[in-house]
């Protein structure tokens, strides 16, 4: 089995993505991809129980390094048979390929990506640490609001930073190097807070609510509440003060773009997309009244995917034109 039947199958969206980069970026962006949605499978199969699967993320990304072969039988043989998803399956059994093609990446590559492999799995050992395990459970939140903040840093914000320096690696950037990770981190910000948004009702039902206890203090709410869909109304200042942060962070995508060069087109929709399907999910959460109903499934059309792709053209030779086109989407939004 190869990465980039494993990549086709398991998203195909980052699949369509990663065919239209530059070719020195491709291995490298597929291989990071599924280690971290190895990591993800490793810290959700219903298999093992929370003490074990913590074990073995915090193992992961030594594994990856020493690649010794009996832990990788072992790991494989532990969360085989574990999802419903057969493409996913299909990549637990495979992990051995995915190593045959980083050890064929430059060190320079290979040391990003275990730097966000290490930042998501350090994310996944907080989800294990700080929530209860199982379904119907009562959910247990955050405590503070820079918890969430860091929290959508490992999760967001590092991928971001691994993106940037992948880009900073393979093109002329005139950014001094640190301004432009910075910017790539809150790009990544904005990215994983509209997940958290969208999966709230999802979330709530396995036990976590990402949305910190001062918050929901102040809303006049607690935790176990979130559960009844009828206190959407109640939970909509904690909604928009992080839509609003994230969008604050959204912004931070254009700068960034204009950095990017001409003569790279399908890096600059490789940018583009994530940014601006991201304000148009988020503006779904601003406009669902019924967050809080598990029935209620919070996503952006196909219709709206597509349009966004056949626009395309217009914002790889036009820096002002993909400005314009976010500023239209971030003033939709009002307090």
């Amino acid at each position: 089995m190869d990465t980039e039947t494993l990549l086709k199958h398991n998203s195909r969206s980052l699949y369509l993505s990663v065919q239209i980069l530059p070719r020195k970026m491709r291995p490298a962006f597929s291989v990071a991809y599924l280690l971290c949605r190895y990591a993800d499978t490793i810290a959700d199969t219903h298999l093992l129980p929370a003490e074990r699967r913590l074990y073995w993320i915090e193992q992961f990304p030594q594994l990856i390094q020493t690649q010794d072969s009996r832990q990788t039988a072992q790991l494989e043989k532990e969360i085989s048979g574990g999802s419903e998803n057969p493409y996913e399956e299909m990549l637990i059994k495979h992990l051995t390929p995915c190593l045959t093609l980083f050890n064929q990446i430059s060190a320079p590559q290979q040391t990003i990506i275990m730097e966000v492999v290490q930042a998501v799995c350090e994310g996944m050992r907080i989800d294990l640490t700080t929530f209860p395990t199982g379904r119907h459970v009562s959910p247990v939140p955050l405590k503070t609001e820079q918890e969430l903040q860091h929290y959508c840093r490992l999760m967001g914000g590092m991928p971001g930073l691994f993106w940037s320096k992948l880009i900073y690696q393979t093109q002329r950037v005139s950014m001094p190097e640190e301004e432009f990770y910075d910017l790539g981190k809150h790009i990544g910000d904005a990215l994983q807070i509209v997940n958290i948004l969208r999966d709230l009702p999802k979330d709530l039902l396995l036990g976590r609510c990402y949305f910190p206890q001062t918050d929901l203090q102040t809303a006049g709410l607690s935790p176990a509440e979130l559960l009844n869909p009828s206190n959407s109304a109640r939970f909509e200042p904690v909604k928009n003060k992080w839509i609003f942060w994230g969008l604050s962070r959204l912004q931070k995508a254009k700068p960034y773009f204009c950095e990017l060069s001409r003569l790279h087109g399908g890096q600059r929709a490789a940018v583009a997309w994530p940014v601006l399907w991201t304000a148009d999910t988020l503006y779904k959460v601003y406009q669902e009244k019924h967050l809080l109903d598990p029935q209620q499934r919070v996503k952006i059309s196909r219709g709206v995917i597509y349009s966004t792709m056949l626009l395309t053209p217009l914002i790889l030779l036009s820096n002002t034109a993909f400005c314009v086109w976010v500023n239209r989407k971030i003033r939709r939004f009002s307090r």
